[in-house]
Formats: C-alpha cells, structure tokens, sequence
C-alpha cells in the first residue's frame, strides 16, 4: 500500500512538473485534484499501456524504441480525455506535441524520483 501510494505521488510531482514547464498542459484545482490524476494516468499506464506496446511492437523495433515516446504521449493525451469526459477540473492538455514534450518530461521525473523510492 506505501509502494502505491509513493508512486502516485511520483506520478502527480513529475505531472505538475511537466505542467510547469509545458505551455500546453494545464493542471488546475487543489492538489487533492492533482493526486487524482495522478491515479488515473497510473491506472491508463497500467492497464492500458502494455496492449498498446504489443500492438505496436513491430513499429517499435523499427524505430530503435523511438515510438514509446508516442506511446506515451498517447497514454497523457488519453488521461487528459478521461479525466475531460469525466468533468473533472485536473488537467488540460492543448495538442499531441504538447503531451509529447510532457510525457518526456513525466518520464525523466519520474525516473529521476523512483531512484530515490526503494522497491
């Protein structure tokens, strides 16, 4: 349950961070908020995110591994729909080049803050 619960909040610290520094990704409401994007995002790569990197193994090995970038751009471009369809105020993202440079940025947070994280 702490392993959860320290990777949502890495999630939701590398999400507030690419918000920061991209002009098309908008975190607004209170941190609570925040923290359930955060899950949601968490849930989209969990769940998600493995069949789509299946399906698209062979374009991925073309690319040297480039398309999971696209990968994950997709997975942010999908929370931000769900979290739209569910008319929940977390986050907005403006276009595919903004969720791109935001997942980038999610990945070196993210990767950043679980060397900190024992398993």
């Amino acid at each position: 349950m702490k392993n959860l619960i320290l990777r949502v909040l890495v999630n939701a610290v590398a999400l507030w961070v690419a918000a920061y520094f991209v002009g098309g990704i908008d975190i607004s409401g209170d941190w609570w908020q925040l923290l359930i994007l955060a899950a949601i995002f968490g849930l989209v790569n969990a769940f998600i995110k493995p069949i789509v990197k299946l399906l698209t193994l062979p374009i991925t090995l073309v690319t040297l591994g480039l398309f999971t970038l696209v990968i994950n751009a997709l997975m942010l471009l999908l929370t931000g729909w769900l979290v739209d369809s569910m008319s929940f105020s977390g986050g907005v993202l403006g276009s595919f080049w903004s969720a791109l440079l935001g997942a980038i940025i999610v990945s070196i947070v993210s990767t950043v803050l679980s060397w900190f994280i024992k398993d």
